[in-house]
């Protein structure tokens, strides 16, 4: 993974940490309320159960990186050595598990995340996939992937996925993307700034960049981080851009490689 190059001052830790835990209780009442976890979600091959048992593997590494970093390579060695059906075999391991013990590893596993990402210095930092993190970039990434993984299994179980103020922290990486979705496009990184407005839940405006930037992007908060975590189609958001470059991240918009 990339360095998102994140404004770690919009990151308030003792507000992100309890916004973490309230995105990891929400899915949790909806998943423990289904008994079935074999029906197929979104991404291809994996079940609720994979999904659920994919962030208990995250929670579980990210764990190993903060209390014991020196062991971090034999998780980074493994992963380089499945390849790319890394995630895709870990998913299954845990999918394969009892319900009921795939749960409450997820639910232990998440805790004490919580706890252990509250509780680091802000400036120590810990080994992880392509770079070194701090706290205050990894509790919006876990809490990126816990929503992006949700909407799957919502999407699966046909229920609405009410937004909140949380999705701010997944706007805010998605929009230190912008270099990520370039890259991972194999062109050059634009120099010339962005301007993204974004309507949040409550109808408030969500502002990053100066204002008189010629490539611009608007819409709905919700839209906008579903396109960034590639779980709706450009097509089938209200998103807008002015600018090739801003039409462009938009159609390649990402927050992960």
């Amino acid at each position: 993974m990339l360095d998102y190059g994140l404004d770690v001052s919009e990151v308030n830790r003792d507000l992100a940490v309890p916004d973490l835990v309230a995105e990891g209780d929400e899915l949790d009442a909806l998943v423990s309320a289904h008994d079935d976890w074999t029906a197929p979600t979104p991404a291809a091959g994996w079940t609720i159960a994979h999904q659920i048992a994919h962030l208990a593997v995250a929670d579980a590494n990210v764990l190993i990186a903060i209390r014991t970093p020196g062991t971090f390579a034999t998780v980074l060695k493994q992963a380089e050595a499945a390849g790319p059906r890394a995630a895709d075999l870990d998913a299954e391991e845990g999918a394969a598990k009892p319900r009921s013990a795939l749960l409450n590893e997820w639910r232990s596993g998440r805790a004490e995340l919580a706890t252990a990402l509250r509780d680091i210095p802000l400036d120590q930092s810990f080994p992880w996939f392509g770079s070194d993190l701090t706290a205050t970039l990894m509790v919006p990434l876990r809490l990126m992937e816990t929503w992006a993984h949700g909407q799957d299994i919502y999407d699966t179980l046909g229920v609405a996925h009410p937004p909140t103020a949380r999705l701010r922290h997944v706007a805010a990486l998605g929009v230190a993307g912008v270099g990520l979705s370039f890259y991972a496009a194999q062109l050059p990184i634009p120099t010339a700034p962005f301007r993204v407005e974004l309507t949040g839940p409550d109808g408030a405006v969500w502002v990053w960049g100066p204002d008189d930037a010629a490539q611009r992007v608007r819409g709905s908060a919700l839209d906008f981080c579903l396109r960034v975590t590639q779980r709706r189609s450009l097509a089938d958001t209200d998103l807008t851009a002015d600018g090739h470059d801003a039409w462009f991240w938009l159609e390649n918009a990402r927050v992960f490689l």
